[in-house]
């Protein structure tokens, strides 16, 4: 298949693209032309190109004629509109989960990263706590089932976790988030979708409000 190739090394470059944005190593207002990048990753520019229209369409970058990609900043009120929406679909991805009533099998990957979570807390590992924190997250909306709704939630989930990235050090409310899966996991067990939807919505709106205090004692004005 002459196109796996090429397949390949967009997805590789996608994949790395999107890891040293979300991470913070290409910080929010970072530009380079697409020869720098594909020098960066180490292949042509072609795969480079096609990685940057889909991280483009993700709202991670915005390609600027002649001048290649910028990483797009988020202001304050961004923050907001992405916590209201992600507060409105995100309940659902709870719902649906919690209808298929999944099997303990099913949920291992969610006890695991729970598991991960409290691992990290007791260790004071912030950076492995955030990782299994949107790993969390993730898999929900993965094993829901809903590809409309996983296409639509994942790029949300990205934008956020360079907010999050940029206020965990002043993060105050660890234990209770991680308290928050635990018991939404629960939720999933017992197959309750409405306290599926209820848990997830009361956990955004409590993430949200504690990170957007952050943001205005910080004076923070790009994330």
């Amino acid at each position: 298949m002459p196109d796996f190739p090429k397949k390949t090394l967009v997805a590789d470059a996608y994949s790395r693209l999107k890891s040293d944005i979300r991470e913070n190593r290409l910080p929010p207002g970072f530009q380079a032309p697409e020869p720098e990048l594909a020098t960066r990753l180490g292949i042509s520019r072609t795969p480079v190109r096609e990685a940057l229209i889909r991280l483009q369409a993700d709202g991670l970058i915005r390609l600027i004629p002649r001048h290649g990609a910028l990483v797009v900043a988020l202001s304050p009120s961004d923050v907001q509109s992405l916590y209201d929406i992600l507060s409105a679909l995100e309940p659902q991805a709870g719902v649906t989960l919690a209808e298929a009533a999944p099997t303990p099998t099913a949920l291992a990957p969610l006890y695991e990263t729970l598991d991960a979570m409290t691992r990290a807390l007791e260790a004071k590992d912030l950076s492995a706590w955030l990782a299994a924190d949107d790993s969390f997250h993730q898999q929900v909306i993965a094993l829901q089932g809903n590809d409309r709704l996983h296409s639509m939630l994942g790029p949300l989930l990205d934008q956020l976790h360079r907010v999050l990235m940029t206020t965990l050090a002043h993060r105050e409310q660890l234990a209770r988030a991680t308290e928050d899966h635990r018991t939404l996991l629960h939720i999933l067990a017992t197959g309750d979708s409405n306290g599926a939807r209820r848990e997830l919505r009361q956990h955004r709106r409590r993430e949200s409000r504690e990170v957007l205090e952050i943001i205005e004692a910080q004076g923070l004005t790009a994330l």
